[in-house]
């Protein structure tokens, strides 16, 4: 056996913890996104993906460091995603962009990892939902992640509207975060009060529709 080859077993064990904590994350996304961060428990989690619940306090010290560790996996990706894509379009519009320009840069990007990224993003999305409606501790780990990219884009729709009374474009931010944390809720009330004709999980139409309703929102207050 040449010296290049002996680490190999080493490198397979890395491999097979590696895929064990991505299993054990993605079981615990659905499983929280299915019932809150109260209604699961780590023994719960072990026991899906098949692994001794000391497995899981061996890497994790208590059940919100691994809450923590989910939510946080995949905002990096989002927040990264919608960040680059703010600049690129601040780029395109040479520093004059418009409302809905800004709101389809910031929805849509996200949309689409909901859209083409399999269910494991939309238990992400249902996820995020819940920590943005939890004062408790919810509210903490938004601001955290989301902080920055949400600034970048109130900073571009402070630009596409010079004369806005800043607290109405706070405002209207608020009422974007509102709209887009209920749509990746997918309670299924749209789904029921429509007779099916618009879906909870239809994310195409809610790229189509949600950036230029909200435009439209922002303004006729900022009017």
């Amino acid at each position: 056996m040449t010296q290049n080859a002996k680490p190999a077993p080493k490198t397979r064990k890395a491999e097979q913890r590696a895929e064990t904590m991505e299993l054990i994350l993605d079981t615990a996304e659905l499983l929280f996104a299915q019932h809150g961060l109260h209604g699961v428990t780590l023994k719960e989690v072990a026991k899906r993906v098949g692994v001794h619940h000391t497995l899981l306090n061996y890497y994790f010290a208590d059940k919100k460091a691994l809450f923590d560790a989910v939510f946080s996996r995949r905002a990096a990706v989002t927040i990264e995603r919608r960040m680059k894509a703010l600049d690129e379009y601040e780029a395109a519009c040479g520093g004059k962009p418009t409302v809905e320009g800004a709101l389809h840069t910031f929805l849509d990007t996200d949309l689409d990892l909901y859209i083409e990224g399999g269910e494991g993003w939309k238990n992400y999305a249902q996820l995020t939902a819940q920590v943005a409606n939890t004062p408790e501790w919810g509210a903490e780990l938004m601001d955290t992640h989301f902080d920055p990219v949400v600034l970048r884009l109130i900073g571009l729709l402070k630009k596409a509207l010079p004369d806005c009374d800043e607290q109405k474009i706070f405002w209207g931010y608020h009422f974007v975060t509102g709209a887009l944390m209920l749509t990746l809720a997918r309670t299924g009330r749209i789904d029921k009060l429509s007779g099916g004709i618009s879906r909870s999980d239809d994310f195409v139409s809610v790229k189509q529709y949600m950036a230029p309703f909200l435009a439209a929102g922002f303004l006729a207050i900022c009017r």
